[in-house]
């Protein structure tokens, strides 16, 4: 399974607000079923990294739909297959080793 950081960011909009493009990408994610957190500054996924990639890439399209000239996304991977990952379990990695 893959745990996998994305931010989506629109370009050539009509304002700096990216909020309205943040709920459209959200409601992507909501409709994919899959896992996912969102940040502040991006959003988690987990799962395998095929359905995975093949969300991004819808949630991707989104703010093209909106309007949006340019669209930059950018995407971290962790794809650990000797064992079981989570993003909880990352985090819980770290914080027990504080």
């Amino acid at each position: 399974m893959a745990i996998i950081q994305f931010s989506v960011v629109p370009l050539g909009t009509a304002g700096t607000s990216l909020s309205p493009y943040v709920a459209q990408v959200h409601k992507v994610l909501q409709a994919s079923g899959v896992k996912h957190t969102l940040t502040p500054m991006g959003t988690v996924l987990e799962g395998p990294l095929p359905e995975l990639l093949a969300v991004i890439q819808k949630c991707h399209e989104a703010p093209f739909m909106q309007g949006a000239q340019r669209v930059m996304t950018l995407i971290n991977i962790d794809d650990r297959r000797d064992k079981q990952a989570t993003a909880a379990g990352k985090m819980k990695s770290v914080a027990d080793k504080l």
